[in-house]
């Protein structure tokens, strides 16, 4: 199937014409209907985005019962809110669109890796209703997310725990004390943020374990309902992780959190 291109006369503030400028969705759909569906968001300090992060997963996912989709969001030099913009328009596309791609709307999850976990925790704490009166029908749709997945994510973009690279790609070097409490995922969770499922490794030397640890105890405060998996060796950028035969245990665990909330069995 041919990429899904979410604005097809234009992204907001495209800075070009070329691929990098254009956000789309790369579908990989099961046959059949009423499939739970994940967007897939691939990490790379918001200056690329890993392909080990991408298709392996939706691969994965699609194992599990599960149709899937990559995004391909802008990243640097596009700073906040582009990426941001791109998955709430990705996840009201395929919310829109859900019949025609065989599935359920109200089974909508987003899963990504590091940076590209970032923006998964923005999608599910900064999303919204929808303009009910849009001529545009895609953005009547709400944006929220029925499920996150953050695979060792970057959560936090206070010192001393961001990840600097990301921080700045997204934020600019001379970023305002408001500006990363307001993008820094943790303090923005309510008891309305998505269930979760979380993991990391202790050793990670590039985003410090505290992120996720962060976002668990801040949903565990708002009684929101989460698996968090801390695997004591591994670095970072571990995708499927199907080298270690400790941390690649992570797919198993988040294939029972999917069945858990009923993301792996047709209703």
């Amino acid at each position: 199937m041919e990429p899904v291109i979410l604005w097809p006369e234009g992204a907001p503030n495209a800075l070009g014409k070329t691929d990098e400028d254009v956000p789309a969705l790369f579908p990989y759909l099961l046959e059949g209907k009423n499939h739970a569906a994940v967007i897939v968001c691939p990490g790379g300090g918001y200056e690329f985005r890993a392909d080990h992060e991408g298709e392996p997963i939706a691969l994965w996912l699609n194992t599990l019962g599960i149709s899937a989709f990559v995004l391909r969001y802008r990243v640097a030099p596009y700073r906040y809110p582009s990426a941001l913009s791109d998955v709430k328009r990705a996840i009201r596309t395929v919310r829109h669109r859900a019949e025609e791609f065989g599935l359920d709307a109200e089974r909508i999850g987003v899963l990504g890796f590091s940076a590209g976990g970032h923006l998964v925790s923005t999608a599910g704490t900064l999303y919204d209703a929808g303009t009910a009166d849009s001529e545009d029908p895609i953005e009547r749709l709400s944006s929220r997310p029925d499920l996150l997945m953050l695979c060792y994510p970057v959560i936090t973009m206070q010192d001393p725990y961001t990840h600097q690279g990301s921080r700045n790609a997204l934020l600019g070097k001379d970023v305002s004390a408001e500006e990363i409490e307001s993008l820094s995922s943790e303090l923005n969770v309510t008891k309305d943020t998505p269930p979760t499922f979380l993991w990391h490794t202790s050793e990670d030397e590039a985003v410090p374990v505290e992120n996720s640890l962060r976002f668990a105890s801040a949903l565990g405060r708002h009684g929101v309902r989460f698996d968090l998996h801390v695997y004591a060796l591994g670095g970072h950028g571990m995708g499927m992780a199907e080298g270690d035969e400790h941390v690649r245990n992570w797919t198993g665990q988040g294939a029972s959190w999917l069945k858990l909330n009923g993301f792996t069995e047709q209703r």
